[in-house]
Order: C-alpha cells, then sequence, then structure tokens
C-alpha cells in the first residue's frame, strides 16, 4: 500500500553531492568538512572541561579523534549525520563544531548541535554558526523543523538557542543521562518559514 505523504526531502538528496562548504555571515569564518589533519584542534577541545561536562563521550588520543572523523564524514553519506567545522576563512583554524544530528530526510527533520573551542568563546561564533547552517537546512536541502536540545543546566547553550530563533517548547524530563545523573533538557525548535532573526 502506499503511502499517502510524499517524503519531505527526497532520499539521496545529501548523499548525491559532496559536503559543501558554507559561509558564515561576517565574511570572518566558514563551515567546511572535517579533514583528518583537524584532529589534533578536535582533541584539545576535548580536554576542555566545559566540553567535556557536556558530552558523553572524552577523546584519549588524537588517533581516536582521526577515527572519529572518518566517521563523520561516512555519516554525510549515510545521510545520518552531517558534521561542520567551523573555521577561520583565511588560515583554517578550527574554532568550533556545528553539525545536523538524527537527520530523517523524509520527515523534513534533524537535530542541531554545537561547541565552541575555549580559545574562541565569547565572539559569538556559535550563533552565528547555527544561524548559518539552519538557513542552509532550510532553504537549500528543504528540511522542515530543526530542534535543538540542551541541559537545563547549560546556560550558555540556552543562550545561543535563543539568539538563534529556536523557539522554547518545553521540558524534556530525566531525558538524558551524564556523568553525574539524570538531565532535565530544554527542547527548542525552529520550523521553515518561522520569522528570522536579528543577526546574533
Amino acid at each position: 500500500m502506499p503511502f499517502k505523504i510524499s517524503d519531505i526531502v527526497a532520499a539521496g538528496t545529501l548523499a548525491r553531492r559532496a559536503q559543501p562548504t558554507l559561509p558564515v555571515t561576517g565574511g570572518d569564518l566558514v563551515l567546511r568538512p572535517w579533514v583528518a589533519e583537524d584532529a589534533p584542534a578536535v582533541y584539545e577541545a576535548f580536554q576542555d572541561p566545559v566540553i567535556q561536562r557536556w558530552h558523553a563521550r572524552v577523546a584519549d588520543s588524537e588517533d581516536e579523534v582521526r577515527g572519529w572523523i572518518e566517521g563523520w564524514r561516512k555519516a554525510w553519506a549515510d545521510e545520518r549525520d552531517a558534521y561542520w567545522a567551523v573555521a577561520d576563512a583565511d588560515s583554517g583554524q578550527v574554532v568550533g563544531r556545528v553539525a545536523l544530528r538524527c537527520i530523517v530526510l523524509a520527515d523534513g527533520q534533524a537535530e542541531i548541535a554545537y561547541w565552541t573551542m575555549p580559545s574562541a568563546r565569547g565572539r559569538g561564533i556559535a550563533p552565528r554558526a547555527v544561524t548559518s547552517l539552519t538557513e542552509w537546512a532550510f532553504e537549500e536541502v528543504g528540511l522542515h523543523r530543526l530542534e535543538l536540545t540542551h541541559s537545563t543546566a547549560n546556560e550558555a547553550s540556552c543562550r545561543v538557542a535563543l539568539k538563534t530563533g529556536f523557539t522554547p517548547e518545553g521540558t524534556k524530563r530525566s531525558a538524558l543521562l551524564h556523568e553525574d545523573g539524570w538531565h532535565d533538557m530544554h527542547l527548542h525548535a525552529r520550523i521553515r518559514g518561522d520569522a528570522p532573526t536579528a543577526s546574533p
């Protein structure tokens, strides 16, 4: 029996093209695919106590991180997740990460995630990267809904969500296990067609 509703985004929309490099408003940053040479920067990021607090994963070596990067690149081809390095447009230096996770093209949905290198914090990098990726996901890919979740204790992440127009929709109780126990998670979302926000 055929489905009554067509897929929101057709299978193959991502896999049939190379992962693009995307400009970030302001011109000084780009979102680019990860390369093996980025392993030292990712390893450094995951030594940071703030990043460790909000992630279940730790990095024991640069070799391990190279395996992560290989997995991130494969996830694009599999249309499961899409990970970008946030990098200085001139030097290529990594200043953060932004991603679409848990992509379901048929439903037109994904979850957005991000982190910023400790040395790059305070420059508005995360909001700018999230805004650029959100616009691409809606306008170029055709996704309908993006979700953003964070621990209710993660006030910095909540500020990024609000600055980038992700509307609070509620609290998912005891939804994610962190090292210090179960955390309630704030759920934010943007729908394609939501009014654009001011530049973060």
